[in-house]
C-alpha cells in the first residue's frame, strides 16, 4: 500500500492534468449543445466498435460449435435427403405421393488426423463404435467421397481415403449413364482415375462423375468429381479417365459416415444365391 502511496505521489502531476482535462471537456459538452452531440456520437461510435471487437472475438470462439452444429444439421438433412431412401411401392398403394423407406443414415464425425502424401492414406475419426460406426461404412464430406471405414475402437475410427489404391469405388458418369470404378493411381490427392469404363462410351471433359449406389457404401448420385482428360491407350478395352476429385482430401473438418440400413439383408441374399 506504501508504493502504490509512492507511486500516486509520483506522478499526481499528471492525474491532476488528467483530472482537470476530462472536468474541462465535460463543461465543454454541456455547456455547448453541437459540442455535446458530437461527444454523444463519438461515444456512441466507440462503444459500438468495442461490442464489435467482442462480438468478433466471441464468435471467433465459438466457431467450433458452430461448425459442430452444421455438421449435425447437414447430418439431419441427409437422413431427411430423398437418396437415402428407397421406394416400396410393392407394398403399398400411392395416392398422388410417393412412398419411401429410409435405406441410408448418416452420422457426423470429425477428422482427428490424416495423411495425403503417402502411397496409402487414412484418416481417423473421432467417433467409433460407441457411436455405432463400424467397419465397411462409406465416408463423404461437403463435397464429395472420402473413404472406407476399416477399423474401429470404441471411440475411433480408421477410414481407408479415396487416396489409396486398396479402394475401388463403383461410379458412374452422370451424363452417359456408363459405370466404372474410383481408382487412385495418379500420386496426386486432387486426381484421381476412372477404370473399366469401355472405350465406345462418349466420355467427356467436363463430364461429372457421381457415386452408382452399385457397392452400397455411399447412396446414388453422391459427387465423386468432374472429368479432366479422356484417352484410348492402345492394347486396354477401356478409356484411360482422369478426374479432379470434388473433396479438398488435404482438409480436415466434420464429415459423415454412411450406414447403409438394408445392407445386411441384401448381403444375405446374395450369399444365398452364391451357396451351392
Amino acid at each position: 500500500m506504501r508504493d502504490l502511496f509512492r507511486f500516486l505521489h509520483r506522478i499526481r502531476n499528471t492525474l491532476l492534468f488528467l483530472g482537470l482535462m476530462v472536468v474541462s471537456l465535460l463543461q465543454l459538452a454541456n455547456g455547448n449543445a453541437h459540442h455535446r452531440a458530437q461527444a454523444i456520437s463519438s461515444s456512441h461510435a466507440l462503444v459500438g466498435t468495442i461490442f464489435s471487437w467482442r462480438s468478433a472475438i466471441t464468435d471467433y470462439a465459438n466457431l467450433k460449435e458452430v461448425n459442430r452444429r452444421l455438421a449435425q444439421e447437414n447430418a439431419e438433412w441427409r437422413n431427411r435427403h430423398s437418396s437415402s431412401y428407397a421406394p416400396v411401392e410393392e407394398l403399398f398403394v400411392r395416392i398422388n405421393d410417393t412412398i419411401r423407406r429410409q435405406q441410408y443414415s448418416v452420422l457426423t464425425a470429425r477428422v482427428v488426423n490424416s495423411t495425403w502424401h503417402k502411397q496409402k492414406n487414412f484418416i481417423t475419426l473421432d467417433k467409433g463404435a460407441t457411436a455405432g460406426l463400424h467397419d465397411d461404412m462409406g465416408v463423404i464430406g461437403s463435397d464429395g467421397i472420402v473413404g472406407v471405414v476399416r477399423d474401429v475402437s470404441p471411440h475411433f475410427a480408421s477410414v481407408i481415403s479415396v487416396l489409396s489404391p486398396d479402394v475401388k469405388t463403383s461410379v458412374q458418369v452422370r451424363r452417359t449413364g456408363h459405370f466404372g470404378l474410383l481408382y487412385w493411381d495418379t500420386n496426386d490427392p486432387t486426381t484421381a482415375s476412372v477404370i473399366d469404363i469401355p472405350k465406345h462410351a462418349r466420355v467427356a471433359v467436363g463430364d461429372t462423375v457421381e457415386t452408382s449406389g452399385a457397392d452400397r457404401l455411399y447412396p446414388p448420385g453422391v459427387r465423386v468429381g468432374v472429368v479432366i482428360d479422356v484417352a484410348e491407350p492402345p492394347g486396354r478395352q477401356d478409356l484411360a479417365i482422369t478426374i479432379r476429385l470434388a473433396q479438398d482430401m488435404t482438409r480436415g473438418g466434420y464429415v459423415y459416415v454412411v450406414n447403409n440400413l438394408q445392407r445386411a439383408e441384401i448381403d444375405s441374399l446374395e450369399q444365398a444365391h452364391d451357396t451351392p
